[in-house]
């Protein structure tokens, strides 16, 4: 904890055999509470390996439901538990867990509900093995979004964030997609409500163990990010009514 707030980390894990055990070591647990793992329905090992890695709290999906699926689960248990503070953090690896201090620090003192951590504040991220594609296809999209929503974020993509208990009851996420796209309309959903989001420096790791998604399903989010986007522009000027934008039943 932090203070009075209960803070839970939650993993949406597919394949993670891998990298999971490096991922826990690095969680603080001195202000995590409750670490929460839900397996996709994986192939390998990771449920059988988080048992033995003392992970209290796991959900194993009996059919994939998919990355935006895996991610209601997760926050939906970490309610239940009463939890403060949510960071969602993919067990791949790819992100620092030690930035968990920083997160839930700026969320805790009332600074901020939302923190992100990018990949592309600083110099690091071709540097640390993200693919030029990527990263090309990053900046063309967070461009875009920013000039639709009307902000300024860095990045609109990362899979590293950490919310308040209040920000996940207010936004609807159930009727959001069970795909990738799933992590944009959440961020619109949460600038929508009126919220800010705060971003802070990421180390990039792109390694053979961490996940990634191919080319043509990256063009199928690039394609749903515009959308989201577009959405967002008309709906706020009252064009169209979207119901992802519609406020969450109550938690």
């Amino acid at each position: 904890m932090i203070g009075d707030k209960s803070i839970a980390v939650v993993m949406p894990a597919y394949n993670a055999e891998k990298t999971l055990e490096s991922t826990l070591r690095e969680i603080p647990s001195d202000i995590v509470d409750h670490v929460i793992l839900v397996d996709d329905r994986s192939s390998d090992q990771t449920v059988i390996l988080a048992r033995e890695l003392g992970i209290k709290h796991i959900i194993e999906h009996q059919e994939n439901k998919g990355y935006g699926g895996n991610q209601k689960s997760c926050y939906l248990k970490a309610l239940d538990l009463k939890s403060d503070i949510v960071v969602m953090l993919h067990p791949d690896y790819q992100y620092d867990p030690r930035l968990i201090h920083s997160m839930c620090y700026l969320i805790a003192n009332g600074v901020y509900e939302v923190v992100l951590g990018s990949r592309i504040l600083g110099t690091g991220a071709l540097k640390g093995g993200m693919p030029l594609y990527k990263y090309i296809a990053n900046r063309f999209l967070t461009l875009f979004q920013n000039i639709m929503i009307g902000q300024k974020l860095s990045e609109y993509h990362t899979g590293y964030r950490a919310f308040s208990a209040n920000v996940l009851r207010k936004i609807n996420l159930e009727v959001n997609s069970d795909d990738f796209v799933f992590d944009n309309q959440m961020l619109a959903q949460i600038f929508f409500a009126g919220f800010e989001i705060a971003e802070i420096t990421c180390p990039t790791k792109y390694f053979e163990e961490a996940s990634s998604i191919n080319i043509g399903r990256s063009i199928k989010y690039g394609l749903g990010v515009m959308g989201v986007s577009l959405r967002y522009f008309l709906a706020k000027r009252g064009i169209l009514k979207s119901r992802i934008f519609r406020e969450a039943p109550n938690l």
